[in-house]
């Protein structure tokens, strides 16, 4: 793993993981993996970030569907951090669509759709910088020392 990067993620809880009241359940499975929180927000989309965030869906029928959902209440952004965090948190996601992912994962247990499915995460180091732009501001983003990380990663993977 010496060559493991280390990475950031955008995940945003939906707002229908907001609705069910889910939020809480969701980030400690983060924080129980030993990813690190850097920033955090209730905020609503709108359309105009929407289509920058979704623009490789514009021209799909299902664009309109989906914009008026994510738009249908506040979500909770977040900002992760740690070794190849981007795959880890896929991982913790799930598959897209609720009824195929696996059990155990965040989709698997909590949704049964391809929409509303509770939660986007990064699918690249490219996606995750240009979403943390679109979402935070320099000064919603903390950097810490995580003493956790001393029981998370290995002497070597920290170096």
């Amino acid at each position: 793993m010496a060559n493991a990067q280390l990475q950031k993620s955008v995940v945003l809880l939906k707002p229908d993981a907001l609705q069910r009241g889910l939020v809480g359940n969701i980030i400690s499975r983060f924080e129980k993996k030993g990813l690190k929180l850097m920033a955090l927000k209730m905020m609503y989309l709108n359309q105009e970030m929407l289509e920058k965030w979704y623009e490789h869906h514009k021209e799909k029928p299902f664009f309109a569907d989906l914009t008026s959902f994510m738009t249908s209440g506040p979500i909770v952004a977040m900002l992760w951090e740690g070794l190849e965090c981007i795959a880890a948190v896929r991982k913790l996601c799930g598959v897209t669509t609720g009824y195929e992912a696996e059990a155990g994962s965040i989709r698997g247990d909590f949704s049964m759709s391809q929409q509303h499915n509770v939660i986007h995460a990064s699918d690249s180091p490219e996606t995750a910088k240009k979403e943390q732009e679109l979402i935070f501001d320099k000064d919603e983003v903390f950097d810490y020392d995580k003493g956790e990380y001393l029981w998370v990663y290995s002497l070597e993977e920290r170096n």
